[in-house]
């Protein structure tokens, strides 16, 4: 395994290749919610020097794995410097107001980008036109998850925002397949597996819409009273601004029960690395007699941990089997 961990010291303009001093580095990232980050710690010799803002390339096997700035650097008395740097989705934690109407997710995300001064990657297009998307004083992150859930309610289609390495980027978790298998014979060294109701599992949806004209509100609720009867009332309640009519309302009800009225699978795994290997994509595993199902399908990475430490490369990921 070939490592290259490059650092451009902007006031120098000098190019260091840090990999040789470093002695362990992780990469993680999320689905949703949040930045890449990468980790490292080195020791500071031959004259090494980098500021916040620096930007820093990691690869392995010459393949791109992270590229973002540093925004954290820490010294200890012996020398050992531990650096925390962040892909492009940090800038997007900046608090914003925007309303938008009928646009794509992708469009949103080309906005955003062009006012944050970030460049873009690849976006696909949804298909999917949002009626309306009105933040006030919201995170910039929050409102591109918000039009990526929006467009997932509507259209049962999951995309993923990232950044690519070239900049912010959107896909379809489809198109972002793996080809590596993971199991019991193949990369796998332990998991975790769980079941639950408890937090992202609802039989009733209430989407409830002001009207102006009436005074009152109206309410549209979908829900299945099979699993109401065996698990209780789990209700999500959400409140819609006045611009979707009854018929997109009573839609995105039943697909958001759709979604929502199951329980919950999620795995955690440890197991040998697979460069590249990122939340959002979907990889085959092979898990026979995990409980209540034989794994032997796609899944969906929701985080996922790279650690290189002395040339060895591990990865943990949490995933919802599909």
């Amino acid at each position: 395994m070939k490592m290259q961990l490059l650092i451009l010291e902007k006031r120098t303009g000098r190019l260091w290749d840090a990999a040789n001093c470093t002695q362990t580095a992780t990469w993680t990232t999320n689905r949703t919610g949040s930045p890449g980050v990468f980790k490292f710690t080195l020791y500071a010799n031959g004259g090494l020097s980098f500021l916040e803002g620096d930007t820093v390339r990691f690869s392995v096997d010459d393949q791109l794995q992270f590229y973002g700035w540093v925004f954290t650097k820490r010294k200890d008395r012996w020398g050992i410097i531990e650096v925390t740097c962040y892909d492009r989705l940090r800038y997007l934690k900046a608090t914003a107001s925007y309303a938008f109407y009928h646009q794509q997710a992708g469009d949103i995300v080309r906005q955003i980008a062009e006012d944050m001064q970030l460049t873009t990657g690849t976006i696909a297009q949804t298909g999917y036109a949002i009626p309306s998307l009105i933040e006030q004083e919201t995170t910039c992150l929050d409102i591109i998850g918000s039009a990526v859930q929006q467009t997932l309610l509507n259209t049962g289609r999951l995309f993923v925002f990232y950044d690519d390495g070239n900049g912010l980027a959107l896909q379809e978790a489809a198109d972002m397949t793996s080809s590596a298998v993971i199991g019991e014979k193949s990369l796998l060294t332990g998991y975790t597996y769980q079941t639950d109701i408890d937090e992202q599992t609802y039989n009733s949806v209430k989407l409830v819409r002001p009207n102006q004209e009436t005074g009152r509100a109206d309410v549209f609720i979908a829900q299945d009273s099979k699993t109401i009867a065996r698990w209780g009332l789990l209700q999500l309640y959400q409140s819609v601004d006045g611009d979707a009519n009854d018929a997109q309302l009573k839609s995105r009800a039943q697909a958001s029960l759709s979604y929502y009225n199951q329980r919950m699978r999620t795995l955690q795994v440890t197991s040998l690395g697979v460069p590249g290997l990122r939340a959002g994509q979907m990889v085959w595993m092979q898990v026979p007699d995990l409980g209540d199902i034989h794994l032997n399908q796609y899944v969906l990475l929701e985080r996922v941990t790279h650690t290189f430490t002395n040339d060895v490369h591990t990865m943990e990921f949490d995933t919802l089997p599909l």
